[in-house]
């Protein structure tokens, strides 16, 4: 007897993974098994989701809706299995994303202690600076900075980062010491993937767009061209705060250094929040201040 279930679980897996093998690898089955089950739930529907190719596997137009659907019941069905279950320990797949540089320095080191704590916990971890679609594309968690509005999702502040206006003291002696943040106009600037720098003065928050000499998406790389002697950054202080200390670079305009920005646990609005979710919150809360010092 087939279930109405069949095939959705490994249907989101293919469609996930890119491929069968890499769908059967993570989930745990055959590739036959991934295949068959894809199959009948194709015939069952009589719409065929997958375009498949001998090099590649790729969503058809009614699959990739279909995959939005399958991915909220899913969910659906998560949290109410969570609802009736006997343990809160957490378990099942728990898939979390951050922009890159920000996962790399401090979400994925949590994640690897989550890990070890909670073995039952299938961890997917998407580094990005694409903005993902949380409810969409079935993520259980991310984390995000700055401001932003949307109605589907909760949010909760587990941090907050500093930023510094700097550069090294030779590129200084030469080009001269910003007094007012207008005479950032007249200096090579280093740009990473935003367009403008903030400022608080009097209270007041002053946004800048300086027109930049140097520009890349990478923090470290913003931060190499200010060492190297080319401009003017303004980096998240885990970038920084070891060249500012030891002379490297030096503090620019720093009485008009802007208040700090949050950092936010984000996660798609529900009655009941899994415990895999909320044991990682908990960890967030308590780890990501002390990491981002």
């Amino acid at each position: 007897m087939i279930g109405a279930w069949d095939g959705i679980d490994e249907f989101v897996a293919v469609a996930e993974a890119g491929s069968f093998t890499a769908a059967a690898d993570a989930f745990g089955a055959s590739v036959t098994h991934m295949s068959r089950a894809v199959g009948r739930l194709e015939n069952r529907i009589a719409v065929q989701l997958f375009n498949r190719t001998t090099r590649s596997v790729r969503l058809t137009d009614s699959g990739g809706m279909f995959l939005e659907q399958c991915r909220r019941m899913i969910m659906d069905r998560d949290e109410a299995i969570g609802l009736i279950s006997d343990s809160n320990a957490p378990r099942g797949e728990l898939r979390c994303t951050c922009s890159t540089a920000l996962g790399e320095r401090f979400l994925v080191p949590i994640l690897m202690r989550y890990g070890v704590l909670y073995p039952e916990v299938n961890l997917h971890i998407e580094l990005t600076n694409r903005l993902v679609d949380l409810v969409a594309e079935g993520y259980d968690l991310a984390l995000r900075t700055g401001h932003f509005d949307d109605s589907r999702l909760a949010q909760t502040k587990v941090a907050s980062r500093t930023f510094y206006t700097c550069a090294s003291p030779e590129y200084l002696d030469k080009a001269g010491r910003p007094v007012q943040v207008d005479d950032l106009s007249e200096h090579a600037c280093l740009m990473g993937s935003g367009s403008t720098w903030h400022f608080s003065i009097g209270g007041k928050e002053r946004i800048m767009r300086p027109k930049p000499v140097w520009r890349c998406n990478s923090g470290v790389s913003v931060h190499q061209a200010a060492l190297a002697g080319m401009g003017i950054c303004q980096l998240p202080e885990f970038y920084v705060i070891d060249a500012i200390n030891d002379g490297r670079l030096e503090l620019v305009l720093d009485e008009y250094r802007a208040a700090t920005e949050p950092i936010w646990a984000v996660y798609p609005q529900r009655r009941y929040l899994p415990s895999k979710t909320s044991h990682l919150l908990d960890m967030l809360h308590e780890e990501l201040p002390r990491l981002i010092g």
